[in-house]
């Protein structure tokens, strides 16, 4: 080929065993995006999830969460439907069900990191 293949970036995993690790102690705000393989939404959102992730890398954690994988996850957020997404900030959460256009998602993100930012000042 002539051409190099561009390396596909991919979100975190967050799983049952590391949730702690990754969002309870995260230090940035964070976005979990509830999925599972089989969902059709869920395959359209997907890669707008992994562009953001590296677009805000060191900025916000935005992740994934299987939920046929990660039960405990999926119960404990009480998800009743895919694709739900879970925003994480200083002054607690919000939860948004269904697609979102991506430019939606990074305004959310940015009050987020604003928001994180300020009471750092």
């Amino acid at each position: 080929m002539f051409w190099k293949k561009k390396e596909k970036y991919v979100a975190t995993q967050v799983t049952d065993q590391n949730f702690n690790e990754l969002v309870q102690n995260s230090t940035i705000p964070v976005l979990l995006d509830f999925y599972a393989d089989w969902c059709g939404p869920c395959k359209v959102l997907g890669p707008i999830i992994d562009e953001l992730a590296q677009e805000y890398e060191g900025r916000a954690l935005v992740a994934k969460v299987n939920t046929e994988s990660n039960p405990a996850l999926s119960q404990h957020f009480k998800i009743k439907s895919i694709p739900t997404l879970i925003f994480f900030g200083k002054k607690g959460m919000e939860v948004f069900n269904g697609l979102i256009p991506k430019p939606n998602l990074e305004e959310i993100l940015e009050e987020y990191i604003s928001e994180w930012s300020d009471e750092e000042e």
